[in-house]
């Protein structure tokens, strides 16, 4: 059976997530893992002169872009998230959009040199109705790159996954998981080229991972 995203129900998910996400005393940064001050950084987008963040979440890594001079634009679906971080990053310049992101780059007209997503709108959103909107969206030449945890060995496809514990209301989404060559294969399927899949292990051993996709518009 497909994935049914319910948009109302996720909207409300993200809103509650954004209640206990966004913290009044935090710092621009740029990390693709999990983990603090681990792995690669923002180098990995080349030297755009804009870039697309879809699920921005707390917005932080587009105030880093936005520090350095880029057109930093921040996608999201949950409206508290969009109303904290354009209180918050809005002075630097940052361009923050309350949208489903399918029905946002849809209509979204500009090109970007660069589009990303940490832990984002990638790992949320159905690759076959997500990709080529992404390859529309690319200026020649520009980049996509994504990072999320690796799939469970033998667990591949959309996953449903409740948040907020097992108790209580039922809220969830719909993550989508597959191997490294599968997100390759997703992406070529598409017209993406250059494209590199990499696992960064934990700075931990037996921790878990992040999986990071590179690929050229």
């Amino acid at each position: 059976m497909p994935a049914r995203h319910d948009i109302a129900a996720e909207t409300e998910l993200w809103d509650t997530y954004a209640g206990n996400a966004f913290k009044d005393d935090m710092q621009p940064v740029f990390n693709w893992t999990q983990y603090a001050g681990h792995g690669p950084g923002a180098e990995l987008l080349g030297e755009p002169q804009s870039v697309l963040e879809i699920g921005c979440g707390t917005g932080r890594a587009l105030a880093h872009l936005a520090e350095r001079g880029v057109k930093a634009t921040g996608v999201d679906l949950s409206p508290v998230m969009v109303k904290k971080t354009t209180e918050r990053w809005g002075h630097l310049g940052v361009d923050f959009v309350c949208a489903e992101v399918l029905d946002h780059l849809r209509v979204d007209t500009q090109k970007y040199d660069a589009i990303y997503s940490i832990f984002g709108a990638v790992w949320f959103t159905n690759p076959a109705k997500l990709f080529p909107l992404l390859a529309e969206r690319l200026a020649p030449g520009g980049v996509l790159v994504f990072s999320h945890p690796p799939a469970i060995p033998g667990a591949y496809g959309p996953q449903g996954m409740y948040k907020g514990g097992f108790a209580g209301k039922a809220m969830f989404t719909y993550r989508y998981s597959y191997t490294p060559r599968r997100w390759a294969a997703l992406l070529e399927r598409q017209g993406f080229r250059d494209i590199e899949t990499r696992i960064v292990d934990a700075p931990e051993p037996g921790h878990i991972g992040t999986l990071i996709v590179r690929a050229r518009g």
